[in-house]
């Protein structure tokens, strides 16, 4: 695909997937339409990067549908002295336009091929305000300090507390909770100590995180 058809394709995707899905918010469009998408899709997909589907990476991953990224970026309302915590790095796109849109970004996955090969993409691209942290954050992370956004890239099938805790009063976090075939995408505002606020933002499905609670079975 040539330079003009790339652009072409990255514009059809922002005006005929995002747009259509609510994603009005000019700094989400403007970050969605500068950061190559192209470039984070395993060399196999390539021609599919700016396709409304969920793109297959390593380990039985995926990565999101751009409607679904831009309605994930669009939910955080994120300022630029925003730290931002990522669960699930996984091609590291969606890293990329966090960074542009918030102050840091720490973002942490369980594979470190993941990590090692996002690292070097943004490096690429001269994005500086990342860090990355290797863990099993599925429950939760002792990170040592809060966030004033989170987004966690893969469903828990079971909604727990192990992100809400790490938010700043006034912080956001962005989770798809709930079993396929449909999951709930919902927001959740601290809004003191104790409390948080949930909102239920759109139905959706993508796949868990790795080793994310669930309910226990029935039995009789």
């Amino acid at each position: 695909m040539n330079a003009l058809n790339l652009e072409e394709a990255r514009f059809n995707m922002i005006e005929q997937q995002v747009r259509p899905w609510d994603v009005l918010d000019d700094q989400v469009l403007e970050t969605l339409s500068r950061t190559p998408r192209e470039d984070f899709v395993p060399e196999s997909c390539r021609a599919l990067a700016f396709s409304d589907i969920s793109i297959p990476l390593p380990h039985d991953q995926v990565m999101m549908p751009p409607r679904l990224e831009g309605r994930l970026l669009q939910s955080l309302l994120l300022r630029p002295t925003d730290q931002v915590l990522e669960i699930g790095t996984g091609s590291g796109y969606l890293t990329a336009c966090l960074a542009r849109l918030a102050g840091s970004v720490h973002s942490v996955d369980i594979f470190e091929d993941f990590i090692e090969a996002a690292g070097r993409k943004l490096e690429a691209h001269d994005i500086r305000n990342v860090t990355f942290q290797q863990a099993d954050a599925a429950r939760g992370l002792d990170t040592g300090q809060r966030f004033d956004a989170i987004a966690v890239t893969g469903a828990l099938p079971m909604l727990h507390h192990g992100f809400h805790e790490l938010l700043n009063p006034g912080g956001r976090l962005f989770v798809i909770v709930g079993r396929p075939p449909v999951r709930e995408a919902l927001l959740i505002t601290r809004t003191g100590e104790q409390e948080w606020n949930r909102e239920s933002l759109f139905e959706t499905s993508i796949p868990p995180l790795i080793n994310a609670p669930k309910p226990e079975a029935f039995r009789f």
